[in-house]
């Protein structure tokens, strides 16, 4: 019963720091999805004239937007933090952004959950150093 709830509370633990260290700033932010957009189709658009500045500073920032242009969807992204620029795409780049967002959170979810495991057994192997080899006795 002890060693469950050391269990438990080690898990409990290891999520609340997993959760502590996903707070990410927002250039952290732009530099995860920016090359996903870029990979995705979408067109980066430097903020290099005044009308862009002011245009970019005017968007919401760091967030996929979108609206109806010439009856099709377009959608954007824009960088007034590290790049100062817009990302700019059609529909299916969107899908293919969306993709990548997909396989890219399945990555991330199978490495904290073999992070967790690789910490529960050194957790476990632990425990039993304290008590020696109990298969032996």
């Amino acid at each position: 019963m002890r060693s469950t709830l050391g269990k438990i509370a080690l898990l409990s633990l290891l999520f609340f720091l997993a959760g502590c260290a996903t707070q990410e700033t927002p250039t952290q932010r732009a530099q995860r999805i920016e090359p996903m957009l870029a990979a995705a189709g979408f067109h980066v658009h430097p903020a290099d004239t005044p009308a862009r500045v002011a245009n970019l500073q005017g968007l919401t920032p760091l967030k996929v937007s979108f609206a109806p242009k010439d009856g099709k969807m377009r959608y954007w992204f824009a960088d007034p933090v590290y790049c100062q620029c817009l990302y700019v795409g059609n529909e299916d780049a969107y899908d293919r952004y969306q993709q990548l967002r997909l396989q890219q959170k399945v990555a991330n979810e199978q490495e904290e959950t073999a992070q967790l495991n690789e910490s529960a057994a050194s957790q476990e192997q632990m425990n039993f150093g304290l008590w020696g080899d109990p298969f032996f006795y």
